[in-house]
């Protein structure tokens, strides 16, 4: 049968599939989707990418080359074509760069589709931000540019850091951080185009995650929340997912709205949709909108955790007036892409255990031994990637990373490996024998052997699950992953480090374990803190003095905070060791004495009235329930409903809150303008920010604004610039709190070196990850250079 007497209805596809894999997949999912609902289809696109996709053109009932890249001529072609064949029933495309042509095409055959207009605006970065921007919704700061000097007035406008973007891109193609003027040169050149406008923008800081959603009958409908992981800056390559991601429900439902609203003033209204954002301390923040399913084998991803969801079809069933399927989630998936070191592979081992594995839906893999690997700078340097499926997002992402890191690489470096290469997870190296003996080390790299007087660094990663949930107002937190980092001579340790990143604050640890390890190596060769009693750094009056200048030019250099954390506790270990002291003591700090703790109630639990000092988590649906319980307990009350807050439910909440009269009331509200007006009403309350206080700018901020602050070391980056932050809020008459995220025991031990400074003592994390005891109290046993120990004494348990 001719299509012009097929009396089916039509599905023409506009820009068919890309030559990359991922995308050759989803355009064929999209055409058996279309003919298995009776669909006649037709994909047009590029002739030399129709060449180059044949899988495409084979899925189809019929293929045309036309360059859907040039204004209006699918829309042309479209409506000639018409004369002699069936009108489409409905026009659709899959791939980024075709949603303009298939926006025009729509309008020009009278079909349902997006407005071409809104998706010109979406698609030119810059002007989707101002259209957010003036409907509502925080956007980072943005300049479009058309030179260098532009974009260095744009950089001094602020204090950075800020990323440089082409103006219409994919794939994080020219995607640049960048910490100051010096490194802009390097960002302008990796752009795509030199001669285009591009984009510089404030850099947003806070975990980051993606919506999916499909329209149905005009109306997005969220799919699900995907959680982004992404490689160490200067560039942004996301190196997984997680769907969906392991957000309290809350969170995921002010999500939702925040997008579908969104989505709503930008105009759009048809196919499906992919929406990119942050979570910061000040709220959502909206990130690039795409009018397709997102990439990074998300289309796998959704149809294991939501079964009989078929992505396509539902906009085919919705245009066709058809019943809509969209299945309940009931799993989760996860990807993971493999990121060798640079240079030639010599050797691939443990690839076919992993293809095998029942749980993979999906696993490539574009390399052998001979193949060259470059520098990771976009989506379209990625080598290959790991699919699976679970029951629960903590499980799929646990066994991606499992799965990936069990495929060994040997490489031969090309040229002599940079700092930033020293250090990569999965390099394919016989591990020290240290390192082997630790608990399932997903990571476990060692640098080159150790050249005389400078040690040898070692980095390991291991999943550890919690003794129990803990739920915050914007998450629930199942693991962690622990990441030490050692300090090695002749085998020997002679310093430690050891943290916990938590995924779900948007902390990597495989990132971390990158960074931490070339930063040490460089600490370490540079002579900082050197093995020779007689080394130039071994004879300043200050040993610590190196230390703090190596750190404080990392930060400038944006490494996170941390990695810069793991290696200042390495080598301050280091150093205290070699001076026969424990660190509190090499930087002149009062001696702890014993450390007198908050016990934090996760929301949900039950809470103890057993006279200890509480700190309550709060923000979550029963905050009603939960202040009006606490009525009578005699015990000093810390409140911290980590900015889960609004103005509404502060002044809901405000008489019980006032009621209670709690000793600290931390993160009350998402709001900074409403600060004064809860000061007021509590005038015993010490008011505390915690969120987003990182910095010594943030720390002033807080200390102006609610008199008080949280200093945390995994968001400072080590004690040096915590105990700089306190000091200067102590000189104010500020509040100072001392707090930790989920840490192991050794990282606490660290940070309760500063116990001494502060008014309160949150500093309990690590009940959550070991099985130490829960005491009200503990004391720190210096006895031994270096980090102290917690000691659980008699004396101080509860």
């Amino acid at each position: 049968m001719s299509p012009a007497n097929d009396s089916r209805p039509h599905l023409l596809l506009v820009g068919g599939g890309g030559a990359m894999t991922l995308s050759v997949d989803v355009a064929v999912q999209a055409l058996e989707q279309a003919s298995a609902r009776g669909l006649h289809t037709h994909v047009t696109n590029q002739a030399a990418t129709l060449d180059a996709t044949p899988e495409v053109a084979a899925a189809a009932d019929g293929a045309s080359a036309v360059d859907f890249t040039r204004a209006g001529e699918t829309a042309d072609w479209a409506a000639e074509r018409t004369r002699s064949h069936a009108r489409p029933a409905v026009v659709f495309g899959v791939r980024e760069m075709a949603q303009v042509a298939v926006a025009e095409t729509a309008q020009r055959l009278g079909l349902p589709g997006n407005p071409p207009e809104a998706v010109h605006r979406i698609r030119t970065k810059d002007a989707c931000r101002a259209a957010l921007a003036e409907a509502g919704f925080r956007q980072p700061a943005v300049r479009l540019c058309s030179g260098a000097d532009d974009a260095l007035a744009f950089l001094a406008t602020g204090a950075g850091p800020w990323v440089v973007k082409p103006r219409d891109g994919a794939d994080s193609a020219g995607v640049r951080k960048v910490t100051g003027p010096a490194d802009l040169a390097a960002a302008l050149d990796g752009l795509p185009d030199p001669h285009a406008p591009f984009l510089v923008e404030e850099f947003v800081q806070g975990p980051e995650f993606s919506v999916e959603g499909v329209f149905t009958g005009g109306v997005p409908r969220v799919l699900a929340v995907t959680a982004k992981e992404k490689l160490a800056p200067p560039h942004f390559v996301e190196i997984g997912h997680v769907l969906p991601a392991p957000l309290p429900a809350d969170t995921q439902r002010e999500i939702e709205d925040t997008v579908t609203a969104a989505l709503t003033a930008l105009e759009l209204r048809f196919g499906l949709f992919h929406v990119e954002l942050w979570l910061t301390a000040d709220g959502i923040v909206l990130g690039e909108v795409h009018a397709r399913i997102g990439g990074g084998w998300i289309h796998r991803m959704l149809p294991h955790a939501r079964p009989g969801l078929e992505l396509y079809g539902a906009v085919y069933d919705d245009v066709l007036g058809r019943p809509v399927e969209l299945p309940a989630t009931v799993r989760a998936a996860a990807t993971r892409y493999f990121a060798p070191p640079v240079g030639t592979i010599t050797a691939v081992e443990g690839w076919e255990a992993v293809r095998e594995h029942p749980a993979v839906l999906h696993a490539e893999l574009r390399l052998a031994p001979g193949d060259t690997v470059g520098d990771f700078r976009s989506g379209g340097d990625r080598v290959g990637a790991v699919v699976v499926g679970a029951d629960t997002p903590e499980e799929a992402r646990a066994l991606a990373r499992r799965l990936t890191d069990s495929v060994r690489f040997t490489v031969e470096p090309d040229v002599e490996p940079d700092v930033e290469q020293a250090l990569d997870p999965l390099v394919g190296q016989a591990p020290d024998p240290l390192v082997a003996a630790a608990p399932n080390p997903l990571v476990a790299t060692a640098v080159e052997p150790a050249r005389e007087g400078i040690p040898e660094v070692v980095v390991t990663v291991e999943p550890r699950p919690l003794t129990s949930s803990f739920q915050i107002s914007h998450m629930t937190i199942e693991t962690v992953d622990i990441v030490r980092l050692r300090l090695l001579s002749g085998g020997v340790t002679e310093g430690e480090g050891e943290i916990a990143a938590d995924f779900g604050y948007g902390q990597d640890a495989t990132v971390i374990a990158i960074e931490a390890g070339a930063l040490a190596r460089t600490l370490a060769a540079d002579g900082a803190t050197g093995t020779d009693p007689d080394s130039a750094p071994a004879r300043e009056a200050d040993p610590v003095e190196p230390i703090r200048r190596r750190l404080a030019a990392a930060a400038a250099d944006g490494v996170s905070a941390p990695a810069r954390m793991l290696v200042e506790m390495a080598f301050l270990d280091r150093a205290a060791r070699r001076a026969g002291v424990p660190v509190w003591q090499l930087l002149g700090l009062p001696e702890p004495g014993t450390v007198q703790l908050l016990h934090t109630v996760p929301i949900g639990e039950e809470i103890p009235l057993d006279g200890r000092p509480l700190k309550i988590k709060l923000g979550g649906p029963d905050d009603t329930e939960v202040l009006r319980s606490l009525a009578g307990v005699d015990a000093p009350l810390i409140l911290d409903a980590n900015r889960g807050w609004d103005r509404a439910d502060w002044e809901r909440l405000r008489p019980l809150v006032s009621a209670l009269a709690p000793a600290v009331l931390e993160d009350p509200v998402r709001d900074t303008a409403l600060l004064p007006e809860i000061r007021a009403a509590l005038p015993g309350t010490a008011v505390l920010l915690d969120e987003g206080i990182a910095t010594a700018a943030d720390a002033a901020h807080a200390v102006h604004a609610a008199g008080g602050l949280n200093v945390k070391l995994m968001r400072f980056g080590g004690l040096l610039p915590a105990l700089d932050a306190l000091t200067d809020a102590a000189e104010h008459g500020a509040a100072r709190m001392l707090g930790c995220f989920l840490e192991p025991p050794r990282a606490i031990a660290y940070a309760a070196q500063l116990a001494g400074l502060c008014d309160w003592s949150d500093l309990d994390g690590h009940f959550w990850v070991s099985d130490d005891p829960a005491v009200s109290s503990y004391g720190l046993d210096s006895s031994v250079p270096g980090i102290p120990r917690i000691a659980y004494r008699q004396d101080v348990r509860a």
